[in-house]
């Protein structure tokens, strides 16, 4: 009993210090760390947040680039840093959700993370160079169907997550073709506009100017309600079709495990109110994210089912970085 009633009393201190300083959080600088160099889309959505943030707290939020390892520089700094609501993560899919399935990383995102608020997702988009024999999604499928292990698709890389979508759609289907990995989505996009791989599916901010400068043509996209960012293009889904296809990476901010929970709530609150304005999704859908926002706890829901479905893609396509 008496052990009891110290550790309750033990409970009740720590939870008024955690109440004390979230009366007056934020009173300093706050960091939002960007694993990835500036231009990429992360770093684009994750200055936007911390702008947005900066407006709602009335605090400075500022950005800073840590690039290196696949994001996982980035991503591991803020698993170490001190969970005070101060350093916190422009998280996305690839070092968050599948870098942890496919290798061993210094990080456990159950263990190490306290997700603040999903953000928004970017769909991605079948794309083929304009002379490829098929004039929609239907005769894409038939084509590579007809000739087993004669077309090529390009990706970003082993393992990244437009390599495990692509093996997702070629797998759903029944397509045998042969993978030719890049260092990143630009170079895999410009062997498919010059005829040198067949085709690719990668993010609708990476292919849309191509697309809009008739350099690739579009056959499907990855939401299975199709895109507002798109709206001409169908979705894979239910073209190809693909019953459960649906998929993007996504973009969200993420916070050291030991938040104190009043000072998590503050960032949630002040994340979903800041990105909920017209400006801020016209800012995001120029970088082709469709705004998606949902506080902590269905965020770590939806974290949840990316790791699954990307676990059973890998599964399914034994994928290996030694590939």
């Amino acid at each position: 009993m008496i052990r009891r009633i110290a550790l309750l009393a033990f409970a009740a201190l720590i939870g008024g210090t955690a109440l004390a300083h979230a009366q007056t959080y934020p009173n300093r600088p706050i960091r939002v760390i960007i694993p990835w160099p500036p231009g990429q889309a992360t770093d684009l959505a994750g200055r936007i947040i911390a702008q947005r943030l900066s407006e709602t707290l009335g605090q400075s939020v500022v950005a800073e680039n840590r690039a290196g390892a696949g994001g996982m520089i980035g991503t591991d700094a803020v698993a170490k840093a001190a969970p005070d609501g101060y350093t916190l993560l422009a998280a996305s899919s690839g070092p968050y959700t599948i870098n942890p399935l496919l290798q061993r990383t210094p990080y456990d995102t159950e263990r190490d993370f306290a997700p603040v608020a999903l953000v928004g997702v970017s769909p991605y988009v079948l794309v083929a160079n304009p002379a490829f024999p098929a004039a929609n999604l239907a005769e894409f499928v038939a084509a590579v169907r007809a000739r087993p292990g004669h077309f090529t698709f390009g990706s970003s890389g082993t393992g990244a997550t437009a390599h495990l979508i692509i093996e997702w759609f070629n797998a759903a289907l029944g397509l045998r073709a042969e993978h030719i990995p890049f260092q990143g989505s630009a170079p895999s996009l410009t062997a498919v506009v010059a005829g040198q791989v067949h085709y690719s599916i990668e993010t609708l901010a990476a292919t849309q100017p191509l697309v809009r400068g008739n350099a690739l043509r579009p056959f499907g996209i990855s939401f299975a309600r199709g895109s507002v960012l798109a709206p001409g293009i169908p979705a894979i889904a239910t073209d190809a079709p693909i019953p459960g296809f649906d998929v993007g990476a996504w973009i969200g901010l993420i916070a050291p495990a030991a938040i104190p929970r009043p000072i998590l709530d503050i960032l949630e609150a002040a994340t979903l109110r800041a990105m909920a304005t017209n400006d801020a999704r016209e800012r995001v859908a120029a970088i082709g994210i469709e705004m998606d926002l949902r506080g902590s706890a269905p965020f770590a829901t939806y974290l949840r089912e990316q790791t699954t479905n990307f676990r059973r893609i890998i599964e399914t396509a034994n994928i290996r970085l030694n590939n």
